[in-house]
Formats: C-alpha cells, structure tokens, sequence
C-alpha cells in the first residue's frame, strides 16, 4: 500500500514528526520532491535531528530511504547529513538515489543568492539553497542527471556547453566570477563517486515493491500553498508540493496512492513572502512563536523566525482539497495551552463580500480575515493519551477545525516527541 504524508499549508506542518511515525510501518520511505531548502525536526530515542533531504525513515533498521528522482539532489549535502546522523549514534541507513534524480550544482546556490541580491526589496524571500535556479535549469534541459555522471565525454562536453550559457549571465547580469569549466567537471566525478553505490532505477525497484506488497511511504516538502500551480503564486517554491506529484517524483502509477495524509498544524505559521491573511503581528506573534514547536517557531533550515498566525480554516480547507486528504493529522495543539481565546478564520472579506473559497494571489492580496472566537482551555495538555481525556475547550476546538475542513481528523499531535500522539477514531 502507498501512503503519501504532506502539508497542507505553507510548510512546516509537523510532517518529519508524522513521516517519523508511520515509517515505523513502513518498507519504503520516498523524498519526492525539493530539495534540501526545507528541514524536518525529528524528535526520536537518539535525539533531535533537522533533516533537509533524507526521508524521515532514516531511523528505523528495517526501512529503505529513497531520494525519489523528483528531488533537487544537492549530493556534498546528502553525504553530510549522513554523517551527522552516523556519528549522533543512529546506524547506517540503508539509502537509494534515483538514477534519473537531477543533481543540484554549486552554482544554482550562488545564482540563487545573485539574483535575490539584485533584486533586493522585491525578492522572493528564498532560502538561497539553489532551488528555483536547480529547477529552472531542469525544465530548460540544461540540468544533470545521476544516470549522465558515469558517461565521461557526454558529461565533459554538457560541462562546456553549460558553462559558456552561465558565464554570460555571470559576466553581464550579475557581474560575478566566471565558472571553471574543468572545476566544474571534476566537481561533478567526485559527485559520481560519492552517490555510486547507491544508485538504483529506482520506478522498477518500486514497481516490484508494490507487487510485493510492501508499505510504501511518499514524503513531501513543504505544503499546499507552496506549490507553482496552485499555491500563492509567485512567492511559492519551484517543484509542486502536491501528493499527486507523488507519484511523477517517485515514478509509480497515480492509482496506487491510496492515503493522503495530510498534515495541519493547529494555529498558522509560515516562512518567507506571500499572502498571509491571518498573520499577526508583534508580542501577540512573539508569544505564539515562543510557545510553538518544541524549540520555537523557527524555520529547521534557515533559523528565521518563522511568521505567525491564527488558524486558516479558508486556507487549510482549500490546501486539503487540492492534496486529496483523506485524514488529517493536527499538529502542535499542545502550544495553544496558554491562550484565553482562539479565533479562527472562518472566511475572507474581498471587496465588500465574504467568501468561504481560497483565490488565487491578487484577490487574495486583499483579502482580511473573518474570525469565530472560540474558548481556550488554558493548561497543558501534553501527556494525555486519549481524546476524550483533553479539556471539553480543546476537543471543541478540533472538531470545529473538522468541520470547517470536511476531513476527519484521525490523530492529534500534543508535543514534540514521536509518541505525542492521540488517536482518534
């Protein structure tokens, strides 16, 4: 069976946590799709680890971790962050690549930062991992592929060819260094070396897998409203976010997703630009960001604070829809503990007229909040086990979000710990 874990808001859900959990029934765990410009927090026995390309089944003997071939593939990074995980005393993963996995260059890092730079106030808020430049690169067929590093001359003569396209933009946009086109090449063997023993076709072994009948988990990076297509387009990430993608980045047949996990957290938070219709601002936004996450509402991969607001029922009602859920998991409710009041944004005013339907960004630019204001229960809910041991305030709470969302919420995370969970029938 195929499960898809992601987000259905702007990213940093609680997914790690989740995809952490269920690998522990899981054979496979897949990265789908980004790169290593969003993190996961994992919180296990060894200790607390951020991941940014590795699945998060990395911590269970009996899983294989595959970087599916939709993923930025950033190889020096991969490496690294396997290491760490080796010498903080979790054993060897068992890992595969994707041969037709793309490989994210140094330079798209550095075009990254150059093209922020030169567009200063009206940058996209990046991450400056490379990631719009890696996917751009991708889809204007200049990119390169695992599968190209073992074919030496058709490697060095793309390196030339790539080269000369870079360094006029280098030269005469952004006025920075040239590229080394030997550098480069010999970047790209070591690269080679590094990811040989794991490379693997990776849609056939996941074909065979899934006659065999294995459990197979689809991880995905960041959440709905950070997709090309259908998020708050422009200030969204380069590859789609969607469980659908799930399959293209993994390589199997679209049918065999059955479950899509979808994760939201119980307040909203986001990093970077873009559209934010609940947000708030100052000591109110300071208090929610202390009391958020298990070490605050900073982001895994960059440590920016991280941009608060009240819970979206408009925008995680639309994210769920556009992923397909078919559960979710709601995050983070043990962080609303000290509050007397939640409201909830039940709509959006435009124009005069309320509407109860997610728009695309420049009507949602002037969108403002309409809120219901529910009860706090006001104490700690961690450590309780079962629902119907939460405060009366609290369970109102989430099943007023499952109202206002149309899914059923199967699990209730309350802290940060792989078994902070509450399962909900």
């Amino acid at each position: 069976m195929v499960r898809a874990v992601v987000g259905a808001n702007w990213g940093d859900e609680g997914k790690g946590k989740i995809t952490d959990m269920l690998a522990k029934e899981s054979d496979i765990v897949i990265r789908f799709q980004g790169g290593s410009n969003a993190g996961h927090t994992i919180i296990n026995n060894y200790g607390r680890f951020a991941l940014h390309l590795l699945p998060s089944g990395v911590f269970y003997g009996h899983t294989t971790s595959i970087i599916g071939n939709g993923v930025a593939l950033n190889i020096p990074y991969l490496f690294e962050e396997i290491k760490h995980l080796v010498e903080g005393g979790v054993p060897m993963p068992k890992i595969l690549v994707s041969d037709r996995a793309q490989i994210l260059m140094p330079y798209h890092i550095l075009f990254d930062q150059y093209e922020e730079e030169r567009l200063g106030g009206k940058s996209f808020g990046s991450t400056k991992s490379g990631i719009a430049p890696f996917y751009s690169d991708k889809y204007a067929k200049i990119g390169f592929q695992v599968s190209e590093l073992f074919d030496e001359e058709t490697l060095k003569e793309k390196v030339d060819r790539v080269c000369e396209l870079k360094n006029v933009m280098l030269e005469h946009l952004y006025h920075k260094p040239l590229l080394d086109k030997e550098e480069l090449y010999q970047t790209l063997l070591s690269y080679r070396d590094m990811v040989a023993p794991y490379v693997c076709d990776v849609s056939a072994y996941l074909y065979q897998a899934i006659k065999d009948g294995k459990n197979i988990l689809l991880e995905g990076q960041l959440g709905s409203l950070k997709d090309p297509d259908h998020g708050i387009y422009p200030m969204v990430t380069s590859s789609s976010t969607l469980a659908a993608y799930g399959a293209i980045g993994a390589g199997i047949a679209p049918y065999e997703i059955k479950n899509i996990t979808t994760v939201v957290k119980a307040y909203s938070s986001a990093v970077g630009a873009g559209a934010f219709v609940s947000e708030i601002f100052g000591e109110e936004a300071e208090m929610m960001r202390q009391h958020g996450g298990d070490k605050g509402e900073y982001g895994a991969t960059t440590g920016r604070p991280r941009r608060m607001g009240w819970f979206d029922a408009v925008a995680t009602r639309y994210g769920c829809r556009i992923q397909g859920a078919t559960e979710v998991v709601l995050t983070v409710v043990d962080a609303l503990g000290y509050l007397k009041e939640l409201p909830i944004c039940v709509g959006y005013e435009i124009d005069g007229k309320v509407t109860k339907d997610f728009p695309a960004t420049v009507k949602l630019e002037k969108a403002k909040p309409v809120y219901e204001v529910m009860p706090g229960w006001q104490c700690d809910i961690r450590g309780i086990k079962k629902y119907e041991d939460l405060p009366e305030n609290c369970r109102n709470y989430i099943e007023k979000i499952e109202r206002e969302l149309g899914v059923p919420i199967t699990m209730v995370s309350n802290g940060p710990g792989r078994d902070d969970i509450i399962m909900r029938k």
